[in-house]
């Protein structure tokens, strides 16, 4: 391995996240890991899993895939924790990060033993309410996780939902290094003024599994009975098989669309009538803020956490009661033909672009990891650095 002088080296910043599939909380570590390497800092995302990224990463940025999970029989989970565990503390012990970034339970578990081991700085982030995750710990876990919690140099959440619902968790109602901040509105590229689809649409956006709430939506949908208006749901996960046979039997196979992930959501964004969140739980809905952000009329759930700390219910945007059908579908009914509702709910919407802009969101990013650092990097020289991290 060729070794470049230290004097000359960008000090390195570690993401670790699960997995860098489709997903609000890859976008936003991806976001972060790309805006670092374009100050002082050499990126390094570490995916716990070997997957395909979702989003696009910037050239300089390495990406370390630590091992490709192929089964849960017991023996092949003992060996996935060992070769993790060690495969982690080696690049740590190799590559000696400055601090190190977690996102998501799973992985804010694994880095923290591993930075406690290697004695590396190191900030934990909940991206979902904790009831879908610490809260639903083992005794043994949960005092585990508090504790790497507490040893963290920040506890970062984008919602307070999220930090009130931690908090409530005795095992977690100690911690005072909780920082909130949101997620920034994404950046996309200029939209195009071909059309997404040959009629007019309702839009949602996210993982198919169940906690997103599609089946809620399909079955409002329904209900509302809109005969010149189509649904499509954009993004994959497991639930699809189970969306399809929904569809199929409401006879909605020529409305309900389900077109996969898509690299162009501008475009959907831009053109829908109307955006719908329909989820059950959230952490801080990035599809929503996304949404807002490009005018779109926006109804929501009003389901724990996020969508009540971004809409202002009939001022920007429409909050319905958490999972109730009946109000989503007249939500709906009521919205799309309403021209008036939809411009005036659009146009304040596009404050997001101000209240989440990116430049204050990395800068509060900025700020939290310049003060949990031993050594803030000034300006060094850009330099090309051949480091093999495999």
């Amino acid at each position: 391995m060729k070794k470049n002088s230290a004097l000359h080296e960008k000090p390195r910043l570690f993401f670790v996240i699960p997995s860098l599939m489709g997903g609000g909380a890859e976008r936003v570590l991806i976001s972060l890991a790309n805006h670092f390497n374009q100050l002082d800092f050499q990126s390094v995302i570490i995916s716990l899993n070997d997957d395909i990224p979702a989003y696009a990463i910037d050239p300089g940025v390495k990406v370390v895939f630590i091992l490709k999970r192929h089964k849960n029989l017991l023996g092949y989970r003992v060996l996935y924790i060992g070769k993790t565990f060690y495969r982690l503390v080696t690049l740590l012990r190799k590559e000696k990060p400055v601090c190190v970034i977690s996102f998501i339970t799973s992985a804010n578990i694994w880095t923290g033993i591993a930075c406690n081991f290697t004695r590396t700085p190191y900030i934990v982030s909940e991206r979902t309410s904790p009831s879908r995750s610490v809260n639903q710990f083992s005794y043994f876990h949960k005092h585990l996780a508090a504790s790497i919690y507490k040893k963290a140099a920040a506890v970062v959440v984008s919602a307070k939902g999220v930090e009130d619902c931690l908090l409530e968790n005795k095992s977690f109602k100690k911690l005072t290094n909780i920082h909130r901040i949101t997620n920034a509105v994404t950046a996309f590229k200029s939209g195009s003024t071909n059309s997404v689809h040959n009629r007019r649409f309702i839009l949602a956006v996210g993982r198919l599994t169940r906690v997103k709430g599609f089946d809620m939506l399909i079955t409002a949908y329904s209900n509302a009975n809109l005969d010149d208006v189509d649904l499509l749901i954009i993004g994959e996960g497991e639930e699809r098989v189970n969306l399809v046979c929904q569809i199929h039997n409401m006879e909605l196979t020529e409305k309900v669309i389900l077109p996969g992930s898509k690299t162009n959501l501008q475009d959907y964004y831009s053109q829908a009538e109307i955006f719908v969140l329909p989820s059950r739980n959230e952490g801080y809905p990035n599809a929503l803020v996304e949404a807002m952000s490009f005018g779109c009329p926006c109804i929501a759930f009003d389901c724990d956490f996020g969508p009540s700390e971004i809409i202002t219910n009939d001022v920007n945007g429409i909050l319905v009661q958490k999972e109730s059908i009946f109000g989503l579908t007249a939500a709906i009914k009521d919205l799309v033909n309403n021209s008036l509702l939809k411009n005036s709910l659009g146009i304040e919407a596009r404050n997001i672009i101000n209240t989440n802009n990116p430049e204050k969101i990395f800068k509060d990013w900025e700020n939290l990891v310049m003060s949990n650092i031993d050594d803030p990097p000034v300006y060094i020289p850009k330099v090309l650095i051949d480091i093999n991290l495999h």
